[in-house]
């Protein structure tokens, strides 16, 4: 299973891109994992949180395949533990042929990438910085594949 993490513009913070970069390699030895950067939309000024929604969809929506199994991760979405996250994820590598998640951008997602998603869901009930999400999502995916694995790395 071909595994992607698409995101709403660059990470900016040095010490959040050496983790994610960490964790990105370490998930490559369990699964072929891609990050994929939408550059952010520019002159957002004269554009409402909806008008700047969509056009973030209509990125988004570009790099999709038809048979994708897309999963936002969203606020509303179900919380797992990472035993059940593990779990979850195991099933999709069983069924699935490309697993794709999206961290949107800061007003969240347009209607047609809600209609587009097979799922949602939430890292936490807290609210956390676009470019925290992509860390700690990056390191529950390695805990989870360590999981699968019946490794270490994890501990109950």
């Amino acid at each position: 299973m071909k595994t992607l993490l698409i995101v709403m513009g660059k990470t900016t913070d040095k010490h959040f891109i050496a983790g994610i970069e960490d964790y990105i390699g370490r998930i490559k030895h369990y699964l072929p994992f891609q990050f994929v950067t939408i550059p952010e939309i520019k002159d957002t000024r004269n554009l409402s949180e909806d008008q700047q929604k969509v056009q973030e969809g209509e990125l988004i929506l570009k790099h999709l395949q038809v048979s994708d199994t897309v999963v936002l991760l969203d606020e509303h979405g179900t919380e797992y533990r990472s035993i059940e996250y593990a779990k979850w994820l195991q099933k999709k590598m069983n069924t699935v042929k490309r697993l794709v998640f999206i961290i949107g951008g800061a007003y969240g997602f347009s209607q047609p990438v809600y209609q587009r998603a097979n799922e949602l869901i939430s890292l936490s009930k807290m609210t956390f910085s676009h470019q925290m999400v992509r860390l700690i999502f990056v390191e529950q995916l390695y805990r989870a594949c360590t999981i699968i694995k019946g490794e270490p790395y994890h501990h109950e």
